[in-house]
């Protein structure tokens, strides 16, 4: 069994990109998380949903939030791996081209499983002796 994980609205936000909710979420009025349960409803086109990262889950979390209270997103820098100079490249051992492959002889099918007694009564498989392991009956 192989476990994915789910697919939902979240997954088409971009991590730290503010997003009109309205956009990626309809629905009914809704409020800013930071101003909380007591203040008045929202219309979605006036609220901005924010997905920030999340240091033990990769999918992150979804934020909404008024313009008030909208975080700054400061843009996360990748560092630039140095370019090596082509000097260092050329004293580098030289590199030998992998040997050729050979063709190998096709691969035959396994065997299939022997077709083996079972006990009639009990639906289990009886030893090579033919007893049941069960009730005890000789199977022929």
């Amino acid at each position: 069994m192989k476990v994915v994980a789910s697919s939902d609205w979240r997954d088409g936000i971009p991590f730290d990109t503010p997003v009109i909710v309205a956009d990626v979420l309809p629905g009914e009025e809704t409020r800013c998380s930071v101003c909380g349960g007591d203040s008045p409803l929202r219309a979605r086109t006036e609220l901005w949903a924010v997905k920030h990262r999340h240091p033990k889950h990769h999918d992150g979390f979804v934020r909404f939030y008024c313009v008030e209270h909208l975080p700054e997103i400061t843009p996360v820098e990748v560092p630039v791996a140095p370019i090596r100079p082509a000097a260092r490249a050329s004293r580098a051992a030289p590199r030998t081209s992998p040997a050729p492959r050979t063709p190998t002889a096709p691969r035959t099918p396994a065997a299939p499983d022997r077709v083996r007694a079972m006990c009639p009564d009990c639906f289990v498989e009886v030893s090579a002796l033919g007893l049941c392991g069960i009730c005890g009956q000789t199977i022929t």
